[in-house]
């Protein structure tokens, strides 16, 4: 019988309290105690689980109410906890957060349906008695929820600490597993998630090796696991994977091209093809393929040394304009314009599409998006409903005809010609100009919202399904 997986979701009463660099600790500590650590991340986010799948050598994978039903979204956990000793959630804003007013897409909802032991992290930075009342009210909103532990962090100093500890005890009997003192090196902000890219990881291995460290020392590992035992689950087995791969999918993975579901990667390779991974800045040029995907990134900070890559710029460019199959999503679409624009400074691209990518001082499109193909794609049929229920932002997450993705970016595009072909309307969020996204030229596809591969949503096997009919016309 397969054994069953304790797991743990890491939360907190509001963002930037620190879970990324608990979660992250606890992963670095639990796999120096040589334990298989699964981690996962509510919502859509592909930094933060970089991060994670340095922590622990294991990729990290998303779950997400905008994107899967409540059933995908427990089946992907069951699955991928099969092997591992333990699982770790991270989540995202704070415990009930969301944009349902109802919770139906909260941190709280993700712990009811997969069942997970809570453990809150709290900013204790100016707080003493005052931490009793935010308890209580976290304990009390939701009956159908148990907050199993209490992580105390940015504490400043014995005194401070102790006096968080006696309101604890005095009025809300939770277990403390510890408290992390007010250091500059035991946290992750903004500056750090900018140091490092999968292709560049050598900035992050001392930063999560002093929140391990921290962990190892101010939390007790023991009593955690235990509350974590609370929610052990028995795994399923993953799906058979398709053996025959027909095509080939060149895709950049480097400093400036990272942002990649794992579970996408895995739905290309299920649907049958075989992925090609490159390095954008210094390979010269990619061997012969059928496809290519390039997803988001940082090309603007890395854009003089994309620029520098002539050679390769020129071949894709080439091929694009033979129909060579393309999805490029972000950070890609931002490299297969004429040139990124950066302040003061200015750099060539591939310049398969005739504009100039802008970086603005503030985001042009930040968070859940909903898009309508139109008539003009070439490979999306229309969505099919999938019976979920929950109303979030006014209408079902999950509507006919209507994609659930996401997108963030500073990016704009200028000089782009009026006679355009898209493939999306904007239903909600902005993508290109707030009304259209996915530019279409020859047989490339970019935008800049990212799809997620989902039951609703199978771009992975559409678009393998694409570059395979055009390999054998």
């Amino acid at each position: 019988m397969t054994k069953p997986v304790p797991h743990i979701l890491i939360a907190a009463a509001r963002k930037s309290s620190g879970k990324t660099s608990v979660s992250l600790g606890l992963a670095r500590a639990l796999t120096r105690q040589g334990l298989k650590v699964q981690t996962f991340k509510k919502g859509p986010d592909y930094i933060d689980p970089l991060w994670l799948e340095q922590a622990t050598g294991r990729p990290c994978y998303n779950l997400d109410f905008n994107s899967q039903t409540p059933e995908e979204i427990t089946a992907l956990f069951d699955q991928k906890i099969n092997g591992a000793d333990i699982a770790i959630i991270e989540t995202n804003k704070g415990l009930f957060d969301g944009i349902d007013v109802t919770g139906a897409d909260s941190n709280a909802q993700l712990a009811k349906l997969i069942g997970a032991p809570i453990v809150l992290v709290l900013d204790t930075v100016g707080m003493t008695r005052g931490i009793a009342p935010l308890l209580h009210g976290y304990q009390t909103f939701d009956p159908d929820i148990s907050i199993d532990g209490i992580i105390l962090n940015k504490t400043g100093g014995p005194r401070h600490e102790g006096k968080l500890i006696a309101a604890i005890e005095q009025y809300n009997q939770l277990d403390i597993l510890g408290s992390i003192p007010r250091r500059d090196t035991l946290s992750v902000d903004e500056r750090h998630l900018g140091l490092t890219t999968p292709g560049d990881v050598s900035g992050a291995d001392p930063i999560i090796d002093a929140l391990g460290d921290a962990v190892e020392q101010f939390i007790d590992l023991e009593k955690l696991k235990t509350i974590a035992q609370k929610g052990a689950r028995v795994p399923l087995a993953a799906p058979l994977k398709k053996q025959t791969r027909d095509v080939k999918i060149a895709i950049p993975r480097d400093e400036a091209f990272g942002f990649y579901y794992p579970d996408d990667l895995e739905a290309l390779e299920a649907a049958g093809a075989e992925l090609v991974f490159f390095n954008a800045l210094r390979d010269q040029s990619i061997p012969h393929v059928d496809g290519l995907f390039i997803g988001g990134g940082f090309p603007e900070t890395n854009m003089e040394q994309l620029s520098q890559n002539s050679a390769l710029r020129e071949q894709l460019k080439s091929l694009i304009q033979a129909g060579l199959p393309t999805y490029a999503e972000c950070g890609g679409l931002m490299y297969l314009c004429d040139r990124i624009c950066w302040d003061d400074k200015t750099a060539d691209m591939v310049g398969i599409i005739n504009a100039d990518v802008m970086m603005n001082k503030r985001p042009q499109g930040r968070g859940i998006a909903h898009l309508k193909p139109t008539q003009h794609h070439k490979w999306m049929p229309l969505p099919q409903r999938s019976g979920r229920d929950a109303n979030i932002h006014g209408a079902n997450i999950h509507d006919a005809g209507v994609y659930n993705v996401h997108e963030f970016h500073f990016a704009s595009l200028v000089g782009l010609p009026d006679d355009t072909t898209y493939a999306y309307d904007v239903k909600r969020g902005y993508g290109i100009d707030g009304n259209r996204d996915g530019i279409i030229i020859k047989n490339m596809l970019a935008n800049f919202c990212h799809l997620r591969q989902s039951n609703s949503n199978r771009w992975a096997e559409n678009f393998v399904n694409f570059v395979r009919q055009h390999k054998n016309d």
